[in-house]
């Protein structure tokens, strides 16, 4: 058996689960989920109508590196989007959604002959964790500031890890705190990269979910203005499953560096990490069309505009910059400490039947401290008539605590 997988954590979802087990939710209401982010927003019904077509694609196998019409497809993309050009040739691979992409990524990239370290944000998608240690490599947590609307900490990182570090994680949007990384971020994380010759991974699935600030830029984007237009030691990860609600889908792409690139698609022929022909047709239908984006991120807009100013009034939340997560503090208005994010979440299932993930299961200690503690992740992603439905019962539970 392989040691390495003897040092991976419980996923998050398992630790609720363990939470949850001596709980009986209160039933007089029905079960509110707002805990995993899964999207719920109908599949738009062209991309069922491409996928069904495409069932001839199902008596062949398909080449690792999709069909050119996908890859070009997605280098369209990038140009609408991000005002990119890139080859479709060398510079975008498909892959069966980003999760799987990241987690492979490393195994790529990752010389575990090596002290190989790996830097993430803290609080993190787990993935980026799982992916490093099963490469050999050890992580390095960069904490979150709130004061700086949860911007990572970078200059945190001793220089010393950085000289160890063979591949940076970065998530803008973050998940779970919906912060996106400006200009001078990337200015800093290109610069580091430079200097100690690591990786950068950017996942970006959330990017097509915004407010009011705009659309949210890319680390392509950024490499570009800032004169990278080889975007070297850069591969940025996107995805369909948010964008256009098929998280069954499992389709997205990654971009940047072609020699990476080629590398990846090395690893790829071997790992089978080919797309179903059938999900290619459907994902070329999906890339081609902005017009159910823009009314899937106008649904997102009107749930936070309901939710977040009922929450605001008795929780320290407020509107992501991007995403469809709220991250929440949930101490005491009058409390000097963090408050109990664990107990919240089991108190709330007990006494209102609505599931939040405490914030401490998404990061790890650093110097000290875990980042997530005294907060929870909501995912919006259902209608919006049970979002608000969920945050009228939050806003009576922390009411009756605090009484």
């Amino acid at each position: 058996m392989n040691p390495l997988l003897a040092r991976l954590q419980p996923y998050p979802f398992e630790r609720l689960r363990q939470l949850f087990a001596g709980v009986t939710p209160n039933p007089a209401y029905r079960p509110i989920s707002l805990g995993i982010g899964e999207p719920k927003h109908p599949t738009p019904e062209f991309i069922k109508q491409a996928l069904a077509g495409s069932l001839d694609g199902l008596a062949v196998y398909p080449a690792t590196a999709g069909e050119p019409r996908l890859r070009e497809a997605c280098a369209a993309w990038l140009k609408t989007r991000y005002g990119l050009q890139v080859d479709a040739k060398t510079q975008v691979l498909p892959i069966n959604g980003s999760r799987e992409a990241l987690f492979a990524f490393a195994q790529t990239i990752i010389d575990p002959n090596k002290d190989a370290v790996v830097v993430c944000p803290n609080p993190f998608y787990q993935i980026y964790e799982g992916a490093a240690l099963l490469a050999g490599a050890q992580p390095h947590f960069a904490s979150s500031d709130p004061a700086r609307n949860f911007a990572v900490d970078w200059d945190a990182v001793p220089a010393s890890v950085w000289a160890q570090t063979q591949l940076l994680f970065v998530c803008s949007p973050g998940n779970p705190t919906g912060a996106v990384m400006p200009l001078a971020e990337w200015q800093k994380v290109f610069a580091l990269s430079d200097r100690y010759g690591f990786v950068i991974a950017s996942d970006e699935c959330y990017s097509e979910i915004y407010f009011d600030g705009g659309p949210p830029l890319g680390g392509m984007e950024a490499a570009a203005r800032l004169g990278r237009p080889d975007f070297r030691n850069l591969i940025s990860f996107t995805s369909l499953s948010k964008r256009s609600n098929v998280p069954g889908m499992r389709s997205g792409f990654v971009a940047g560096d072609a020699a990476l690139l080629k590398q990846f698609l090395l690893y790829r022929t071997y790992h089978g990490g080919a797309m179903s022909p059938v999900v290619q047709q459907a994902s070329i239908a999906a890339w081609g069309d902005e017009r159910h984006v823009v009314a899937n991120r106008e649904l997102y807009r009107r749930k936070f505009d309901e939710v977040t100013p009922m929450l605001s009034a008795v929780l320290d939340v407020k509107r992501p910059d991007a995403g469809f997560y709220l991250w929440a503090g949930v101490a005491p208005r009058n409390s000097a400490g963090p408050g109990d994010d664990v107990g919240f979440a089991r108190d709330l299932l007990a006494q209102y039947n609505v599931t939040v993930l405490p914030g401490s299961y998404l990061a790890r200690e650093n110097q000290g401290a875990n980042p997530g503690t005294g907060r929870i992740r909501m995912a919006l992603v259902a209608e919006t008539a049970e979002c608000v439905e969920a945050a009228q019962r939050i806003v009576q539970f922390v009411q009756s605590r605090s009484k």
